[in-house]
């Protein structure tokens, strides 16, 4: 009898084989399916003649062709490009805050919002440029800072020509030309174009200077501003004027005294035409037509119109004297009468007249 070993190993081996060829097929087909798919998705995309931009849907491409237009079709009394962005809008209208910190507490109406919020707190950074290695906490972050290496402007201005990068950089640059001002003070009821000028002004109700110099002591409101103020203690001056040669630690100094040399006086007082040279000087002045004193004393009820005036004010509650002038040392003086009568040998009808 024949052992039938042999042939059933063989048949199993045919079967193997089969078996290995199915699966080849099979991916073989699943390969065509996924091209084919890929194919018709790239066929879907509607892209952007502008930009370059793509989008799966033809409504993306008609919500982002009125970012180049300037159009806002969409609005809440504020106006944006496209409806979703008016839906997260008016959630900051509601008091509703549902998403709270898991760190701080804080609450905000928008979970991506408290998502991102929370990350500063964890630091991740997990958005890389791949140009040059920096990392954001945000997508929109990292999106907004690649337009640094492809010089991409797509925001342009509706009333002139200028385009930027951000979104937020042209809202603040269109309040320019509207003359819009959404930032309030709730102590004097005083308008700011940009938060961080409100931000400034509310100092001046606190009258709090946390930043000090020290080198001579000198309280500023901002870091900005003390570190504006070191460059005076060094001795780099990198900044000399194109009329005299005239050096200055500031560029902004150096520019405001090249305007002593054209007269240019470019701020403009819209009440009474008046010109001036310098924007904080125009500031001053209007508030002779304003009437505003937002400066006021720490001691008593009054208030000033300029810093200056408070300060010399304050030193009479306070008793404090002003930084005295060293006493020069001068020659004795010759006194004039002396003088006129030692010139009359020589100008005999030089009439000299005493005044006691």
């Amino acid at each position: 009898m024949r052992d039938p070993e042999p042939s059933r190993i063989k048949h199993e081996d045919t079967e193997e084989q089969t078996d290995s060829a199915e699966i080849k097929q099979q991916r073989v087909k699943l390969k065509e399916v996924e091209e084919e798919k890929s194919r018709k998705k790239a066929k879907q995309l509607h892209t952007c003649s502008q930009c370059g931009k793509s989008f799966t849907a033809a409504a993306g491409l008609s919500y982002h062709l009125h970012i180049h237009s300037g159009e806002k079709p969409f609005n809440c009394g504020k106006k944006f490009h496209a409806p979703f962005s008016v839906k997260k809008h008016k959630k900051t209208h509601s008091d509703e805050k549902p998403y709270l910190c898991s760190f701080c507490g804080k609450g905000f109406s928008r979970l991506d919002n408290c998502k991102q919020h929370q990350k500063t707190h964890i630091e991740v950074r997990d958005h890389v440029c791949r140009e040059c290695g920096k990392s954001f906490t945000a997508a929109a972050f990292l999106k907004q800072h690649q337009r640094i290496h492809t010089g991409e402007k797509s925001y342009k201005c509706s009333y002139c020509d200028k385009c930027f990068t951000q979104s937020g950089s042209l809202k603040r640059h269109e309040r320019l030309h509207t003359g819009e001002k959404p930032y309030h003070c709730t102590q004097c009821g005083k308008s700011f174009r940009y938060r961080s000028d409100l931000n400034f002004h509310l100092l001046v109700h606190s009258g709090e200077r946390p930043f000090t110099c020290d080198q001579c002591g000198t309280d500023f409101k901002l870091s900005i501003l003390l570190k504006n103020h070191m460059k005076i203690h060094t001795n780099v001056r990198p900044y000399a004027c194109s009329f005299c040669g005239k050096c200055f630690a500031r560029l902004d100094h150096c520019k405001r005294h090249q305007k002593t040399h054209t007269s240019e006086k470019d701020h403009v007082c819209r009440e009474c035409g008046k010109r001036f040279t310098r924007a904080d000087n125009l500031q001053q002045h209007q508030r002779i037509h304003t009437g505003e004193k937002p400066y006021k004393c720490s001691y008593c009820d009054k208030s000033f119109t300029q810093l200056a005036s408070l300060k010399a004010h304050e030193r009479i509650h306070t008793g404090e004297k002003p930084v005295e002038m060293q006493k020069a040392s001068f020659p004795p003086v010759f006194p004039s009468h002396l003088f006129l009568q030692s010139l009359h040998p020589f100008f005999p009808s030089l009439r000299i007249r005493m005044i006691i």
